[in-house]
């Protein structure tokens, strides 16, 4: 997953977020409603990025088990948001894969009346970082 240096900026330009801001109280961690199914919790995720520790999450279920429920975000006294970093790195990591390349003018072709707007706002997001 990219090199390590550019990996980690790359996340950071995504999430918006630095890592290295968070205290690792565990905050995030003891609120998350998927706590139980994570192999890797949140603050270690973070941890891990702030660490520059990315082959612990190159094969992380927690990615995938992450709710994007935003509990974790507002639970942090340090407004680390490790929902967002979440996401980040899960993106890289779909991006790494080859499977997120969807060019802004092939959406209006999937579009539908039954897609909400908030999906269609959440996609540009994704694919305009």
């Amino acid at each position: 997953m990219h090199g390590i240096k550019d990996a980690q900026a790359e996340v950071e330009r995504i999430s918006g977020i630095n890592a290295a801001k968070c205290m690792r109280c565990g905050k995030c961690s003891a609120s998350c409603p998927a706590f139980e199914s994570m192999d890797v919790h949140p603050h270690k995720v973070v941890s891990m990025v702030a660490d520059n520790d990315y082959e612990g999450l190159v094969n992380c279920e927690t990615l995938w088990r992450c709710l994007s429920c935003f509990t974790c975000v507002e639970r942090c006294p340090r407004d680390v948001q490790p929902a967002n970093i979440i996401e980040a790195v899960r993106l890289l990591q779909i991006r790494e894969a080859g499977e997120n390349h969807m060019p802004p003018g092939e959406v209006p072709d999937m579009l539908d009346d039954e897609l909400p707007q908030q999906a269609i706002v959440a996609a540009m997001r994704k694919y305009n970082k």
